[in-house]
Formats: structure tokens, C-alpha cells, sequence
């Protein structure tokens, strides 16, 4: 069974990758949902909103913070190699790594950029809207799943 250090790293990692997850998986059920129902332009405020109020220190520790856990635990896994847990922690490493902060970056990201250079009453915005909401969502449900697949990951190598 892992331990000491170790232990409290993956600890960690659970507890980083879960909440991340939770927050996403909010967002996926009933968030863009109900700003999916919004008239364009209230939407396109709102989200443009919720982008810039994302971006705080509190949601940063934690979903940056997960992202350089979840990278010193697969270094961490790679040169210790323990007996135990091995796939599990590079699984769910990558998960994140990759599912979650890397999915963020290639395609939420540069959808939030593209709307928030929109102005939220013109013909534009009330175009791209509905694809925005689809497509934004589509890929935050993939990051929810690996967010949630992360954390199972890590519990499962500590058990």
C-alpha cells in the first residue's frame, strides 16, 4: 500500500481531481443548460462573465494546483516504479494532464476567447451562440469524465 508522502500526494490528487470534476460536472447538467435557455445576448453576457469570475485565485489552486500534482505524482510514480499502484497513478495523471487542464486549453479556452470578443447584443454573437453553448459543453462533459476518471484512479491505487 502506498505511503507516508506519497499517500498524502495521492490524497491530494483525489481531492484536487474531485472537486475539479464536481465543478464541471455542474456545469455540464445545469449551468449551460440554463444559459442555454437565455436570449443570446443575456447569455453571451453571462458567460463572458462567468469567464472572468473563473479566473480567481481560489478555482486556480485548485484546478492549477491538481494539474502540478497530478505531474509531480506521475514523475514521482515513474522514478520510484512502486509495486503497488503503478497504473493507477500514471492513469490517473494522465487523465487530468491531458483530459481535463489540456482539453481546457485546446478547446474551452479558445471558444471563451472567441465569445468574449463578441459583443454580446449583435447579430455575431446571437450567430455563434448555440454553437458556442454545444460545442463548449460537449467537451466539458469530456473533461468532467476525466476529471471524475482521475480521482477514481487515484483512489483505486490506494486502495
Amino acid at each position: 500500500m502506498i505511503d507516508g508522502p506519497y499517500f498524502v500526494l495521492t490524497v491530494l490528487g483525489v481531492l484536487g481531481t474531485g472537486l475539479v470534476a464536481g465543478v464541471f460536472c455542474g456545469f455540464s447538467t445545469f449551468v449551460m443548460r440554463g444559459l442555454g435557455m437565455l436570449p443570446p445576448a443575456q447569455g453571451v453576457a453571462a458567460m463572458n462573465a462567468i469567464n472572468v469570475a473563473a479566473v480567481t485565485l481560489p478555482f486556480m489552486i485548485v484546478f492549477l494546483g491538481s494539474a502540478v500534482l497530478c505531474a509531480v505524482i506521475a514523475v514521482v510514480t515513474f522514478v520510484l516504479w512502486p509495486d503497488e499502484g503503478t497504473v493507477e497513478l500514471l492513469v490517473g495523471s494522465a487523465l487530468y494532464l491531458f483530459g481535463s487542464f489540456g482539453l481546457t486549453m485546446v478547446a474551452n479556452v479558445p471558444r471563451n476567447d472567441a465569445l468574449a470578443d463578441l459583443e454580446p447584443g449583435t447579430r455575431e454573437a446571437a450567430a455563434y451562440w448555440p454553437e458556442y453553448v454545444r460545442e463548449w459543453t460537449l467537451w466539458n462533459h469530456v473533461r468532467t469524465v476525466a476529471s471524475a476518471g482521475a480521482a477514481l484512479s487515484y483512489v483505486l491505487a490506494l486502495t
